[in-house]
């Protein structure tokens, strides 16, 4: 008889024995003999993360798959991702636990049965019946400490009811509104002006992942209009336009006032984030070029003469064709052919 004759016979005399058994019919006597064990009821259960976590994760690991049907296996199978983020820093004592999130939910993790458990005390998924306010809550517990919060309550988020999870995931790897590349589509789910206005010509690089919106806003609430980050319009744009701060001897009053007055950040079809192209922008405020026309409202006539040509139309289509100094000049004064006083440049170079 051949060896692998010999080798076929020896199994079979073992099997029929009980020697050997299937290894699959082996692996369902052994789970039948060892139940797995209820973690969530075991006080001798280990933390998987969080500190005095492992009454949560005795369910919630990462073994759990979305079944679709209302049983104890809807869970999140992301939701040990938690360690990957700055909530799941074990050596810093001020990482949360579960519950100071979610409440002890004692309902929820004392079920028995197959059905669906109660749901938890504050519960952060779409669609869930948590006030706002509650949810806010449980996370300025934390983050009311921190300055750029400090002026959340009354900010307008706050008092729209936006709920912080409303715009962070909290158990994500990567939260997409910490991210440059991804946080203006968090921003345009509720501003659908701005997500327009982003894809004119004239914008700022937001696409790109260069400029982003908390480069100038606050969300969380701040002292300067529309949640700018700081006291004021202009001083947020001066964080990047240091050149057109000054101070200049002969300033340009709009710019020192407000740069929204010319300009909309979020993007404009004229060049320079323009609202409209000069000199019909200029021309809100200023008239043309006349022989007795004031330029500004409260002007006398005489003023409007002073180095002027005379002519009745706009010089070359576009006013910083001479007046390039715009945003404020240092150009000094001359004198005055006939009174000998100082005249103003115009904001000429």
């Amino acid at each position: 008889m051949k060896q692998w004759q010999k080798a076929l016979a020896v199994i079979a005399a073992s099997a029929s024995l009980g020697i050997l058994a299937p290894p699959i019919q082996a692996a369902t006597d052994a789970s039948k003999a060892a139940p797995a064990k209820n973690l969530a009821a075991d006080p001798n259960a280990k933390d998987l993360i969080l500190k005095g976590d492992a009454k949560c994760t005795g369910c919630h690991d990462e073994a759990d798959e979305p079944t679709g049907a209302a049983t104890m296996l809807e869970l999140n199978p992301s939701v040990l991702a938690i360690g990957k983020t700055k909530h799941g820093t074990t050596a810093d004592k001020r990482t949360p636990t579960c519950v100071d999130c979610h409440g002890d939910s004692n309902d929820h993790r004392l079920h028995k049965g197959s059905g669906k458990p109660p749901k938890v005390d504050r519960s952060y998924r779409k669609g869930t019946t948590t006030a706002v306010e509650d949810r806010n809550n449980s996370c300025m517990t934390c983050h009311q400490k921190d300055p750029k919060r400090s002026h959340w309550a009354g900010s307008a988020h706050q008092t729209q009811d936006v709920a912080c999870n409303s715009c962070h995931q909290v158990h994500a790897k990567k939260d997409k509104v910490r991210n440059k590349v991804t946080q203006a589509e968090v921003c345009f789910t509720c501003h659908k002006e701005q997500r327009a206005q982003y894809q004119r010509p004239s914008r700022h690089p937001i696409v790109e992942g260069k400029v982003v919106c908390s480069d100038c806003h606050n969300v969380h609430g701040s002292i300067g209009p529309k949640l700018v980050k700081r006291d004021s319009t202009n001083e947020t744009c001066y964080t990047c336009h240091m050149e057109k701060r000054g101070p200049f001897a002969r300033p340009h009053e709009p710019v020192t006032e407000d740069c929204g007055i010319c300009h909309n950040p979020h993007g404009t079809t004229a060049e320079n984030l323009l609202k409209q192209r000069p000199p019909f922008l200029c021309n809100e405020c200023h008239s043309p070029h006349g022989a007795a026309m004031p330029q500004l409202a409260g002007q006398s006539a005489a003023l409007a003469l002073v180095s002027k040509n005379g002519v009745l139309y706009t010089q070359g289509r576009g006013c910083v064709n001479c007046h390039t100094q715009i945003h404020g000049s240092n150009n000094p004064a001359r004198q005055d052919q006939n009174s000998g006083a100082p005249t103003p440049q115009f904001l000429l170079r």
